[in-house]
């Protein structure tokens, strides 16, 4: 019985392995070897976003004011204070829904994603002057962004053949990688320091070898050295792998649980069947 069931976990066992080494993989693709542009930006070179386009969920802050024009001008009298819209003020803070409108009360709703912060001023001037209809010499309209919601980066850790961890953070503008890692605490202690890039979304959305930004992670930390540094810029992955080993440990770990214990319950079969017959 000993020998049979020794033969049969053993076939089971090989039998498992085959399949593993068929269809599974330990390890994720690994980071290719690319050269990183000189024009990327980094830590002290870093460049100017472009202008910032509205996008829902952001926050807008809107006020609107009409200014007095004396009668028989053409221009408003600057000595006297504005005053608000009738028959509803607009000032206060305005979300921009998901259709990319934000809604203005009595007056109606009005596009502004896609735009930046002066376009958007100048589509809820124009439709305020149409609701209204006072002259647009006569209202004055201020637009800025209070909450930045539209514009994340990404930091994702491998967890070591454990899942992965996905952190979203809103883009300050100048953070580099040392402020993406900071975010989160620091580098987990499964990640591998020899294996962390800047993935960054390629023109059309199509990956190149070109926005693989590799991080030398030992020289940002321990020699202040900028060059690997990389700015963060809108859409961002900061990819950190976990140490190979450690992942190669772990996926040999959960492979060989079954077997252990299909190993286990063959054992305790085999003793129970030998205790019934009185060999032990």
């Amino acid at each position: 019985m000993n020998d049979a069931a020794a033969r049969a976990t053993a076939w089971l066992t090989l039998a498992w392995l085959g399949l593993a080494a068929a269809g599974c993989r330990s390890l994720p693709a690994p980071m290719p070897a690319v050269t990183v542009p000189a024009d990327a930006p980094r830590e002290l070179a870093k460049q100017i976003l472009p202008s910032y386009r509205i996008e829902p969920p952001d926050i807008l802050l809107i006020d609107a004011v009409y200014l007095p024009i004396p009668e028989g001008q053409n221009t408003p009298d600057r000595t006297q204070p504005p005053r608000q819209l009738y028959p509803q003020p607009v000032t206060g803070q305005f979300l921009v829904k998901p259709d990319g409108t934000v809604e203005l009360g009595v007056y109606g709703s009005v596009q502004v994603a896609g735009q930046t912060i002066e376009e958007a001023r100048e589509s809820i001037h124009g439709f305020l002057c149409l609701k209204t209809g006072l002259r647009p010499v006569s209202v004055a309209v201020a637009v800025d962004v209070l909450q930045m919601n539209s514009k994340f980066y990404y930091v994702i850790t491998d967890g070591a053949g454990f899942g992965e961890g996905v952190y979203r953070f809103p883009i300050v503008g100048s953070e580099t990688v040392l402020d993406a890692v900071s975010n989160i605490q620091g580098l987990h202690p499964v990640a591998s320091r020899r294996h962390i890039w800047v993935a960054r979304r390629g023109p059309g959305g199509q990956n190149c070898a070109e926005q693989i930004l590799p991080v030398d992670w030992v020289g940002i930390t321990q020699y202040g050295d900028i060059r690997t540094n990389h700015q963060i810029l809108p859409g961002d992955r900061v990819y950190i792998m976990a140490q190979p080993l450690i992942r190669t440990n772990n996926f040999l770990q959960k492979f060989l649980a079954p077997v252990q214990q299909l190993w286990g319950i063959t054992l305790l079969g085999s003793e129970t069947v030998n205790s019934i017959r009185g060999i032990r």
